[in-house]
């Protein structure tokens, strides 16, 4: 990195930092003076230029200071000159918190969220998951044709439990093929269990074996059992969201100015499924962060950004806990906190489980 890219990297890091901490445009004399550079505030009013181009930062008015956009927060954060790292009084309290944690999950995730939403002064979720009990046989299964590309898989399990999923089959497959499959289906996997020892899909098609398979429109049937079966696979493997819990919601208002956008938020999070679906959508995408509707893809959150982390039982994902706030949130601190809050429930609920 040259002698420019590292100021400027210093440029945009005090500039972020700053704003995080005022909410107020930052001017080129402020940051030359924050980021200790030996320079000219002139230089520096160069460097925020050339970030503002580049897209790291923007200007809300002609003569005011920079603000950071989202691209600028998240190179700030992928950048972060240091962890962040809680005080000592909340490192304290958390270490108080869990050493006093017991009871059953639901009522440690309550409580968790609590904290973490007073350590951060933002509304806190969590999501716990559960593996589905398909301890019942399949007592009926058929694909129901959605569109021209994809089906709706129904099962009905013996205890009457419904379970569906979406397939696409990446061709046109007609009703003539559909009332095939379901046959096939039908007499094969009936009584089967979902997550037990399903048949192989090379013996599920009878006379529709790899050899001479019949096609329309230049889709083999046994194609489409076999997408069926390894759809069924991933269902006996996945987890479900199973309660989730939103703590904090006081502290929306502080953050955001717009009195929309506070209605906004509080309304999503008082809707379980749309919350569960946008946590799922930033999980997807393998982040930890997410920050704008460009990164978590939910348009009524563009001023919002998420900060999550996984917490365990037995080594594996049971849930997940994390922050909502503004885009201009302390993230060193939530970062901080967050993954704090996750290691302390894992550790916690190990210990509960030992």
């Amino acid at each position: 990195m040259t002698e420019v890219e590292e100021r400027r990297l210093a440029v945009l890091n005090a500039t972020v930092a700053e704003y995080i901490a005022t909410a107020q445009p930052v001017g080129s004399v402020h940051v030359a003076r924050l980021a200790n550079l030996s320079v000219s505030s002139a230089t520096v009013r160069t460097d925020m230029a050339v970030l503002e181009r580049e897209g790291y930062l923007m200007q809300p008015h002609t003569s005011a200071g920079r603000v950071p956009t989202g691209k600028g927060y998240r190179f700030y954060v992928d950048h972060l000159a240091r962890p962040g790292r809680l005080s000592m009084s909340h490192r304290i309290i958390l270490k108080n918190f869990f050493s006093h944690l017991h009871g059953e999950v639901d009522s440690l995730l309550e409580r968790s969220i609590s904290l973490l939403a007073r350590l951060t002064d933002y509304a806190s979720v969590a999501v716990s998951y559960c593996t589905p009990d398909y301890s019942a046989p399949i007592r009926s299964i058929q694909v129901v044709g959605l569109a021209s590309h994809g089906g709706l898989l129904v099962i009905v399990l013996g205890d009457g439990t419904v379970e569906t999923q979406e397939i696409d089959f990446g061709q046109v497959v007609s009703d003539a093929v559909l009332s095939e499959v379901n046959a096939i289906l039908q007499r094969n996997l009936v009584g089967q269990l979902i997550n037990g020892e399903l048949p192989a899909t090379d013996r599920l098609g009878g006379s529709y074996g790899t050899r001479g398979s019949r096609h329309v429109h230049g889709r083999p049937v046994d194609d489409i059992v076999s997408t069926v079966v390894a759809a069924l696979g991933r269902m006996a493997t996945a987890v479900k969201p199973e309660h989730v819990f939103v703590g904090g919601s006081s502290h929306v208002a502080a953050g955001f100015d717009a009195i929309d956008t506070v209605r906004s938020i509080l309304s999503i999070l008082e809707q379980q499924l749309v919350l569960v679906d946008f946590i799922e959508k930033v999980l997807d995408k393998g982040l930890s962060v997410a920050i704008g509707a460009n990164e978590h893809g939910n348009a009524l959150l563009s001023e919002c950004a998420l900060v999550i982390a996984p917490f365990k039982i037995g080594g594996q994902d049971a849930g997940s806990v994390g922050v909502l706030g503004p885009l201009r949130m302390d993230y060193p601190l939530a970062l901080a906190a967050v993954n704090a809050v996750g290691t302390g429930l894992s550790e916690r609920l190990a210990g509960d489980a030992g």
